[in-house]
């Protein structure tokens, strides 16, 4: 397979900020007595509320309607301090140090906001270690849809049969795929409990896929 780029989903992949979001979900649904299994939270990650709703699904299961202002910003300061002083995952600077000795491109392609990603890429450092960086926003449909990584591919200039997308959500694997491009599953422990067998490898960390450049 000759890859000319990387597509780096975000979170989850680059930064583990997804199980201190689901964390801070599941306090939510515990503090109002019910339960939120990772089995039924998975299936908005990669893509927002429009997908799948933990707001519309808690007041379903409790019959309640709540102020999510109030909640929301609660659930920010909660999910900001458990990723305090959090860095790259494991084998992200070794795998990009690999690609770029390579020569091959690097992009980051994600369904949040740039706002989200950017100060993070910045917070870690790897903000130059990137060529382009596609958000919410920057294309008219955000993941399982291909529009994201359409764009991607559209800004590098590049075939989509030739990048590579790395994804940890089976919404990210969908948009891969439906943009043509060939898709490395990297499950972290919120989407481990997925079917990834539609993509056309998963490895366990990203330091495993460093010997297949």
């Amino acid at each position: 397979m000759e890859i000319s780029a990387v597509l780096f989903d975000f979170d989850g992949v680059l930064v583990d900020t997804e199980w201190a979001i689901y964390d801070a979900w599941h306090r939510t649904f515990r503090n109002h007595g019910q339960n939120l299994p990772l089995e039924t939270y998975t299936r908005c990650i990669g893509s927002d509320f429009d997908t799948w709703s933990p707001k519309t699904h808690l007041e379903e299961l409790t019959g309640k309607s709540f102020d999510w202002h109030d909640l929301d910003a609660q659930r920010q300061v909660e999910i900001r301090a458990d990723l305090a002083g959090s860095g790259p995952m494991p084998g992200v600077v070794d795998l990009l140090n690999k690609l770029t000795q390579r020569g091959i491109r690097r992009a980051v392609v994600s369904s949040s906001g740039h706002e989200w990603v950017d100060g993070w890429l910045e917070k870690i450092g790897l903000t130059d270690r990137f060529e382009t960086v596609v958000c919410r926003g920057d294309a008219a449909k955000i993941k399982p849809e291909p529009d994201l990584y359409q764009e991607a591919a559209k800004r590098l200039g590049l075939d989509p049969a030739s990048c590579l997308v790395i994804e940890d959500s089976l919404n990210g694997l969908k948009a891969g795929k439906a943009a043509g491009m060939p898709v490395w599953a990297v499950p972290n422990r919120v989407t481990a409990c997925l079917d990834f067998s539609q993509a056309d490898a998963i490895f366990p960390s990203l330091t495993a896929m460093i010997d297949r450049f």
